[in-house]
């Protein structure tokens, strides 16, 4: 049984990796310590998680929000995007190729990276039109024209 509190630790410790939110890492936290239980204690189950949720809701209740504030200094001080719509919402960045309607999306580059963007206008966007970010839908960026004009274009 230790050797599955382990592996569950291990996938929740890679969720984390990947969202960042910080509770799958208390959680993670409590199957290491579920599995430490384990290994004295094989036959204890109900012990065995009952530490688990323990060490997981301590971790949430009483680390999470010291980590949290933490990182909202830093997001202060401007090292750390405060997420993404917080971090992209109302950023101008320059469209790289044509950005239509929703079903025509184009692209953007923000952050380093190029991103599939749509027109929040009625009308497409022209390549190399600086664009404000209005919007987050998934990984599409919803941008309009920074000047407001969105120049007549046929739709090809």
């Amino acid at each position: 049984m230790a050797v599955a509190w382990v592996i569950a630790g291990v996938v929740l410790l890679g969720i984390e990796l990947h969202h960042f939110a910080f509770y799958a890492v208390f959680v993670a936290a409590g199957c290491f310590a579920a599995a430490i239980v384990a290994f004295a204690l094989p036959d204890a189950f109900l012990l065995q998680a009952l530490a688990a949720v323990a060490i997981a809701i301590l971790g949430i209740l009483l680390v999470r929000p010291r980590v949290d504030a933490a990182l909202q200094h830093h997001r202060r001080a401007g090292n750390l995007s405060p997420g993404v719509h917080g971090g992209l919402v109302g950023q101008e960045v320059v469209t790289l190729d044509r950005v239509g309607g929703p079903g025509r999306a184009g692209h953007v580059h923000l952050a380093g990276e190029r991103w599939l963007a749509v027109s929040g206008a009625d009308h497409p966007i022209a390549a190399g039109t600086t664009v404000l970010v209005t919007a987050v839908d998934g990984t599409t960026l919803i941008v309009w024209p920074v000047d407001g004009h969105v120049p007549e274009e046929e739709e090809p």
